[in-house]
């Protein structure tokens, strides 16, 4: 069976599509992170997964829980083309999807902001100054916004590690340790 994210990528397409056509997408990306939490009940995947309850009563319970989670301000973003959205993921036994359509659809809507996420890690944390200067580095380099997430790992000894999508920049001491050790090994 294909991998979670690969079933979510193309329901995710589908709601950033709609969503960006209806000039809706802070309100789709919050219906989406709410159903995402809901999903994720432990209760509440329980009843997903009996075979028992039809796809109707799945998507109008989920229905009923996004609304009592949203501010009485943004009410009406709960509109027919979320509902059937929802009706659709049902339908196709995917509901248990959403954190996953909820990810991707970020994904999709940093993507069309021009923004990137890049994952740092360091040996120790990092003070402003560094912070800054690598964040203005990897904008110059990607041509977009770059939105620093960072964790530090002392095992790292020091420098750094990048994370970017699926590409990694290792520029620690222990990835060169790690790589001088593969070459003595082979040599």
């Amino acid at each position: 069976m294909a991998e979670p994210s690969t079933l979510a990528r193309p329901y995710a397409k589908a709601a950033f599509d709609h969503a960006q056509a209806s000039n809706a997408l802070s309100q789709w990306e919050t219906l989406l992170s709410i159903a995402s939490q809901t999903v994720r009940d432990a209760s509440f995947a329980e009843f997903l997964g009996n075979p028992a309850v039809r796809a109707s009563q799945k998507t109008q319970l989920l229905a009923e829980l996004i609304r009592e989670q949203l501010p009485a301000s943004e009410a009406d973003t709960f509109d027919s083309s979320v509902q059937n959205f929802f009706e659709q993921l049902a339908q196709n036994n995917r509901l248990t999807l959403l954190p996953q359509i909820s990810e991707q659809y970020r994904l999709y809507r940093a993507k069309s902001n021009k923004q990137i996420e890049a994952h740092i890690t360091t040996a120790f944390p990092m003070d402003e100054a560094q912070r800054t200067l690598i964040q203005n580095r990897l904008e110059q380099s990607l041509n977009a916004s770059v939105v620093l997430q960072e964790s530090v790992d002392a095992s790292l000894i020091a420098g750094a590690t990048i994370k970017i999508g699926d590409k990694v920049v290792d520029d620690s001491v222990k990835g060169k340790l790690k790589q001088l050790k593969t070459q003595l090994a082979s040599a």
